[in-house]
């Protein structure tokens, strides 16, 4: 009998440990050293990027309301340039007072004149050539000097300021460079653009040359629908950074709500009458708990990431939305009736 029990003992611990082999995956065990004469198996991949098999978007293409840094890297007007206000001319004189020289940078004001400081005082040169402006001066001086020589050049052209800056690529897919017009970006890469934006310029300025960028990346974007267990769905708009997936999108969300389940799914959108929009479900327990990568999804463009509600928690909130009218009317009813009771009882006098 003792035999027996021993032998039932020694059965049930290896089955045991039968079965303790052959759950799940642990990191202790020696990997299986494989038979010489079985064929290589090939690795599981999957069309479907996602973690540790992550993909690098395409290049990415303008679209509205991005905002393009565009800087001036040359921007010469065509000749002959007509001096404009807040352009900054370079004016070197031979022949001014030693302790009062001219050789520096002035900036045209509002009025259309350079202001050569309290002795020589104001030249108005707006609407002149550099040719023409350096005559003005001359002129000027010449009352208070004698034998000048006068040099002019152009350091910046005003126009310049309309082009440098932040653009926002408007709806209809444009970008407003101030003076020199708009130019139509929308569906171009950054290299694209830039020669539009070259090209229009070359109608005023001589082998224009700018640096693009895009500043915010605001077009490219996926959304968490977070459904609200009976209280109206919560949508929120994540811009796509290359980057990201299942795990970041739930954590730029703050963590699964109160009122949600941990059933989602995402939802991929699909070109107009190909029909093969992707459903793509999501095992969040194994995401967290278990580091399973096989359902942690690279989120791409227009994605929609689905999170379902509890279904506990919704249908409490049915039976409150459905019960609470009633609740509101019975307790009207009550506090009808106890002020009734309380005037029959002791008049008007001592009702309150």
């Amino acid at each position: 009998m003792k035999a027996c029990k021993t032998i039932r003992r020694g059965l049930n611990l290896l089955l045991l440990t039968a079965l303790a082999a052959s759950t799940g995956c642990t990191a202790f065990m020696a990997p299986r050293e494989s038979h010489p004469a079985d064929p290589p198996q090939p690795p599981i991949t999957s069309p479907v990027p996602r973690e540790l098999e992550m993909v690098t978007l395409p290049r990415y293409v303008i679209e509205p309301p991005d905002v393009l840094l565009i800087e001036g890297v040359k921007l010469v007007p065509k000749s002959p340039h007509r001096i404009e206000t807040f352009d900054v001319l370079l004016v070197r004189v031979v022949g001014a007072f030693p302790e009062q020289p001219i050789d520096d940078a002035y900036s045209v004001d509002a009025d259309g004149t350079v202001n050569l400081g309290p002795t020589y005082g104001r030249v108005k040169v707006v609407d002149s050539t550099i040719e023409e402006s350096e005559d003005e001066i001359r002129k000027q001086l010449s009352k208070i000097l004698s034998d000048v020589d006068v040099s002019v050049s152009l350091v910046a052209s005003a126009g310049a300021q309309q082009i440098t800056g932040q653009h926002l690529v408007a709806m209809d897919g444009r970008v407003n460079l101030g003076t020199y017009g708009s130019v139509y970006v929308a569906g171009m890469t950054l290299e694209q653009a830039r020669a539009a934006v070259e090209e229009k310029l070359k109608e005023k300025l001589e082998s224009p040359e700018i640096f693009i960028d895009v500043l915010a990346y605001n077009s490219k974007v996926y959304y968490v629908v977070t459904q609200g267990a009976g209280l109206g769905d919560n949508i929120v708009r994540f811009p796509v950074t290359g980057n990201d997936k299942v795990i970041d999108a739930v954590a730029n969300l703050g963590g699964v709500s109160q009122v949600s389940s941990k059933k989602m799914w995402i939802a991929r959108p699909a070109p107009n009458g190909v029909g093969c929009e992707q459903i793509l479900p999501v095992d969040w327990d194994g995401i967290t708990q278990g580091a399973v990568t096989a359902t942690n999804y690279q989120l791409m463009p227009n994605d929609r990431l689905y999170i379902a509600e509890d279904k506990i928690t919704n249908f409490n909130n049915f039976v409150s939305k459905l019960l609470n009218p009633f609740e509101r009317m019975v307790g009207f009813v009550s506090l009808s009736t106890s002020a009734a009771n309380r005037i029959v009882r002791f008049g008007l006098g001592n009702t309150f």
